[in-house]
C-alpha cells in the first residue's frame, strides 16, 4: 500500500494508523548527501505524512480532525486521540446512565395502598 492512499482500518485505532502511515512515509523519504535536498525531501514527507494521515482517518473522528485543520502530524494525531477518547467515554456514559435508569425504579411509591384517602371523620 502506498502513503497517498492509506485508510484507516476498521479495527485500527488513531495511533495504530499514524504508526502505519510513518512507516510507509519512511518508504518514500529519499536520502541526499546534500543536507539542503534532505531537508526538502523530509518536509515534503511530513507534508505528504500529514496529507495522507488526515485523510485516511476514519467516521468521525477523522472529520473532526479535519474540521481542526492541524499544521503537523503530532497535533493531528493528538486530536485524533483526544476525539477518540471522548467517543469512548460518552459511549460509556451512555451505556452507564441506560443500565442505571432501567435498574432503579425511578418513581415514588406510596407506603400505603391507602394513600390519599384522609381520616374519615
Amino acid at each position: 500500500m502506498m502513503l497517498h492512499t492509506a485508510r484507516q482500518a476498521r479495527n485500527e485505532d488513531a495511533q495504530q494508523f499514524a504508526d502505519r502511515c510513518k512507516a510507509l512515509s519512511q518508504k518514500i523519504l529519499c536520502k541526499s548527501n546534500e543536507p539542503l535536498a534532505q531537508k526538502i525531501h523530509q518536509e515534503n514527507a511530513e507534508r505528504l505524512l500529514l496529507a495522507s494521515y488526515v485523510a485516511g482517518l476514519a467516521g468521525s473522528v477523522g472529520k473532526q480532525v479535519r474540521i481542526f485543520n492541524p499544521q503537523s502530524v503530532q497535533q493531528a494525531v493528538q486530536l485524533a486521540l483526544s476525539v477518540q477518547e471522548a467517543q469512548k467515554q460518552e459511549k460509556f456514559n451512555n451505556s452507564f446512565y441506560t443500565k442505571f435508569e432501567s435498574s432503579v425504579s425511578l418513581q415514588s411509591k406510596p407506603s400505603s395502598p391507602e394513600y390519599g384517602e384522609g381520616e374519615r371523620s
